[in-house]
């Protein structure tokens, strides 16, 4: 018996809406990158993009556990000497809360082209608004990402 390999034809596509109010970040991404990259399908295969398209809403309300918005730092560095900047999750949560989710997500996601890919499915709002309407997206319950009490 032959191994079945799903050819990019063959795939359809689902437009899936997360709502982030509440949900813990790290949880969060993982079941969205689990979703983007395809795992929840029956059909999955690693070396071909098998996901759905997801949107996130409501990213200004994520939460991190353990109060690490404030212990915690994103870093970037220029590549000149002394060129290391560094920024509080709470600072860079009050300021780009879109940029967040979605670095998180793209960090669990594979890399090379592949995860290029996958990341151009995903759309991160910071409010409950989306301009996705017309593509009739499924609401997609996270019990993994479970809600900050």
């Amino acid at each position: 018996m032959r191994t079945y390999s799903p050819k990019p034809s063959e795939l359809q596509r689902v437009w899936r809406v997360v709502d982030a109010d509440g949900l813990v970040l790290g949880r969060l991404s993982s079941e969205v990158a689990r979703v983007l990259r395809g795992k929840h399908r029956p059909i999955f295969a690693p070396h071909i993009d098998t996901g759905d398209h997801v949107i996130v809403i409501n990213a200004a309300k994520i939460v991190m556990t353990a109060d690490k918005s404030d212990r915690s730092f994103s870093y970037r560095h220029s590549g000149y000497p002394g060129g290391l900047r560094t920024v509080s999750y709470a600072r860079e949560l009050a300021d780009k809360p879109e940029e967040v989710v979605r670095r998180a997500i793209k960090g669990m996601l594979p890399k090379g082209a592949l995860g290029h890919k996958m990341l151009g499915k995903l759309k991160v709002y910071a409010g409950p608004d989306h301009p996705h309407a017309a593509q009739l997206p499924i609401p997609l319950d996270l019990p993994a990402a479970r809600r900050a009490s």
